[in-house]
């Protein structure tokens, strides 16, 4: 059974700390706060400069999943907070497009922490929030560190490999569509091991996630969706890559099924301030499977000071 105690931050929301051994990993704490539209739930370690660690979409992802390996490198150097979004099975489900309601939660997060001069790492459709939240909050952004999963495709063919493996799992789970989807995933097919199977299918095929993954990737929700922004003024989210002004660091792994290295030309070229680091022999997961060349390269990037047009 979950233990709990609780906080309050000034005269805002009370922040309660959840012990619950399903999810422990040493060293970090477990928090949820309660927004107008549910619980958001997030995992704390370290301290100095803040550190939000945004996760990506697919079966059975969790926040803590995607970054447990790295969050104890991390929190040597920084106050890594690793928020879980809603829908995906950790945080209540707020309802509608897992990635609108994604962006809601970084917002309400960041406000009622009242956080300042944020590094963001995201992966994949975190890293698609954490770049429409910089846009948006510049003032907030200090810098930003994208893996894979933003841009569009200029070369390869779409959707890709790993997004359609991804339709037919979410249209019809069973272990075998998760084993070819989490393959497609990873360069080395080691990684995928019985236990990460085990705990995927577990939350993956839990009724509630599996409807909000519906919502986002079922083939009738992703036909609408292409459909909408095909019939829409509005902008597609590749097209207004320019309006981030925080130094950014791209991240992608050479051998990515999933979002293709030719996804990352555009924002190479639009972001003002970003650069591009490509891992060999590597898939989408670039901080799993290329583990220590990652944090190297995302460490010294946050810690240099930034220079020249983008200096705040």
């Amino acid at each position: 059974m979950d233990r709990r105690s609780h906080r309050r931050l000034c005269d805002g929301p009370v922040i309660v700390t959840v012990t619950n051994p399903a999810v422990a990993l040493p060293g970090a704490t477990t928090h949820e706060i309660t927004t107008s539209r549910g619980v958001l739930r997030y995992h704390e370690a370290g301290d100095g400069p803040v550190l939000l660690l945004l996760h990506g979409s697919g079966p059975g992802v969790t926040g803590l999943r995607n970054f447990r390996g790295n969050l104890p490198f991390f929190a040597e150097h920084f106050r890594c907070l690793v928020l879980e979004f809603p829908g995906f099975g950790v945080s209540d489900d707020f309802g509608g497009h897992p990635m609108v309601t994604a962006l809601t939660a970084v917002e309400e997060f960041v406000d009622t922490l009242a956080l300042r001069d944020v590094a963001i790492i995201g992966n994949s459709m975190g890293g698609g929030v954490a770049l429409s939240y910089a846009a948006a909050h510049p003032d907030t952004v200090r810098s930003l560190v994208t893996i894979g999963g933003i841009g569009t495709n200029l070369f390869s063919p779409g959707p890709s490999e790993g997004i359609r493996l991804l339709q037919e799992f979410t249209d019809d789970p069973n272990r075998e569509r998760l084993v070819r989807w989490l393959h497609s995933m990873v360069y080395d097919p080691a990684l995928i091991t019985d236990d990460l199977i085990e705990e995927r299918w577990a939350q993956a095929t839990e009724p509630g996630t599996l409807e909000s993954a519906r919502r986002m990737y079922g083939s009738s929700a992703f036909a609408a969706m292409i459909a909408a922004m095909e019939n829409s003024d509005t902008p597609p989210p590749w097209a207004t890559m320019h309006k981030v002004t925080a130094p950014t660091l791209l991240t992608w792994g050479r051998d990515d099924r999933v979002s293709p290295l030719d996804m990352a030309l555009i924002p190479m070229r639009t972001i003002p301030s970003a650069e591009l680091h490509v891992f060999p022999q590597c898939g989408h997961w670039a901080m799993i499977e290329q583990k220590s060349a990652f944090e190297s390269a995302v460490l010294a990037f946050l810690r240099r000071e930034p220079v020249g047009d983008v200096e705040r």
